[in-house]
């Protein structure tokens, strides 16, 4: 999206008031905003042409946004699988919201709520995903140093700091093989008491988290005797 264009809305959401609602807010702040009322629509209208950003709705007449949402972060299209979303539900439990975030659901907002509140998320979101370089060109693993954050496929990873760490250190390897003695002293410090056995289990950890996320990838590959890689076939790594 350039800064000449306006973000455009996918709003799934059937209760007539409140999508009028939102609509009127997303609108005002010069967004484009495509309202569909039933999750076949809103499947559709994003596959033909994948929007900014989309605010699901959890209940609808056929569906669930959640079951959606779930879908598209395991979709083929990476636009479908990065494409930031909102949920809105009735459901203000908490594990309600944590079905939605762990759905892929970037950010939740219970009803009732506030417009204005709902225009600062999506905001939030519209500018953090604009952080990535365009989805044609993004790599598949990014590592933001100074955002203590990781991406794999445009999503953040949740990890530990050390997990992080090691991450970081075998990505700026750019897939030369790293010694767990290397590992060691560049994740946990050349004083640490950790053993090369707390880097097998780091990486074991590490190595579930990625395929979590992406089942069909297994980049960290193990050289026996030697140590560890980070290896992203048909990929490249952004530094």
């Amino acid at each position: 999206m350039s800064a000449a264009e306006p973000a455009r809305i996918l709003l799934l959401e059937d209760d007539p008031a409140i999508g009028g609602t939102v609509a009127f807010a997303f609108e005002r702040e010069g967004w484009r905003v495509e309202q569909v009322l039933l999750v076949r629509e809103a499947e559709r209208s994003a596959r033909a042409a994948p929007p900014s950003l989309a605010v699901l709705d959890v209940g609808l007449p056929d569906g669930n946004g959640l079951a959606l949402c779930r879908q598209w972060r395991s979709d083929a299209d990476v636009r479908l699988r990065t494409l930031p979303v909102l949920m809105l539900t009735a459901q203000g439990e908490e594990i309600d919201r944590v079905l939605g975030l762990e759905a892929g659901a970037d950010d939740y907002l219970a009803k009732p709520f506030s417009p204005r509140e709902l225009v600062a998320r999506v905001r939030a979101l519209l500018r953090r995903s604009a952080w990535s370089p365009p989805v044609a060109d993004a790599p598949l693993i990014e590592v933001d140093a100074a955002g203590q954050r990781a991406l794999l496929a445009g999503q953040p990873l949740d990890l530990t700091r050390l997990e992080l760490k090691l991450l970081q250190a075998l990505w700026r390897a750019g897939g030369r093989i790293k010694s767990r003695d290397a590992l060691l002293a560049e994740v946990w410090g050349p004083d640490s008491e950790a053993s090369d056995r707390t880097v097998d289990t780091h990486v074991k950890t590490l190595r579930a988290k990625l395929r979590e996320r992406r089942p069909d990838l297994d980049p960290i590959v193990t050289h026996r005797g030697l140590g560890y890689a980070l290896v992203l076939p048909g990929a490249g790594l952004s530094r």
